[in-house]
């Protein structure tokens, strides 16, 4: 009988103490992860600062695309990317190389957001975007300057601990300024000085 007591008593405190744990314990508020180049952030935070996730995290693709091995090509955009993005974008470069479309020999000089809007859910940001982008490009002998703009919708989702991209639609690309970037005025959104 004393015995039971014992054991009954023990597990009266025992639910006493994770109860008052529950209570006691504050809540973590959203989950933070991880993002290229910045602090970790919630969800929230990420759609309200997308014009600074966003070039950090396609500075991180071009990057990639400059590699000439593959391995480097999957590992550099599997720094940003997940999932069907990832595939997507590894077969989109392999595959342009394999097709003697685009050499190895390129280099992003400068990056710029013209329109991004984010909106979030607890556990992913969808951001429609607006860049445009100036480098050079190299065939055989020579180089040229290729200047496009892109329009494409994202999704970000935490895979391993971090935001990624987990969709990548292309929706539209704009070769009409090839070779040229408008003037800017202090643009804040202007990525400069990034290079494979």
């Amino acid at each position: 009988m004393k015995r039971n007591t014992l054991i009954l008593g023990l597990f009266a405190i025992l639910a006493v103490s994770g109860v008052a744990a529950l209570i006691i314990r504050p809540d973590p508020g959203p989950a933070r992860y991880a993002v290229p180049g910045q602090e970790a952030m919630t969800a929230s935070d990420v759609a309200a600062e997308s014009y600074r996730v966003a070039p950090a995290m396609l500075s991180r693709v071009y990057a990639a695309f400059g590699e000439i091995q593959e391995d480097a090509i999957y590992d550099g955009l599997a720094e940003v990317a997940a999932g069907d993005a990832l595939k997507r974008l590894y077969l989109e470069r392999v595959g342009a190389m394999a097709g003697g479309g685009l050499e190895p020999d390129q280099t992003l000089h400068e990056m710029e957001m013209m329109r991004i809007d984010g909106s979030y859910g607890s556990q992913h940001v969808t951001l429609d975007a607006k860049w445009r982008v100036l480098g050079t490009v190299g065939h055989a002998e020579h180089l040229h300057v290729r200047g496009n703009a892109y329009l494409a919708d994202l999704r970000l989702e935490p895979v391993d601990g971090a935001w990624r991209i987990t969709e990548f639609e292309l929706t539209d690309v704009d070769r009409t300024g090839a070779g040229e970037m408008q003037e800017r005025a202090d643009n804040p959104q202007t990525v400069l000085g990034v290079s494979n």
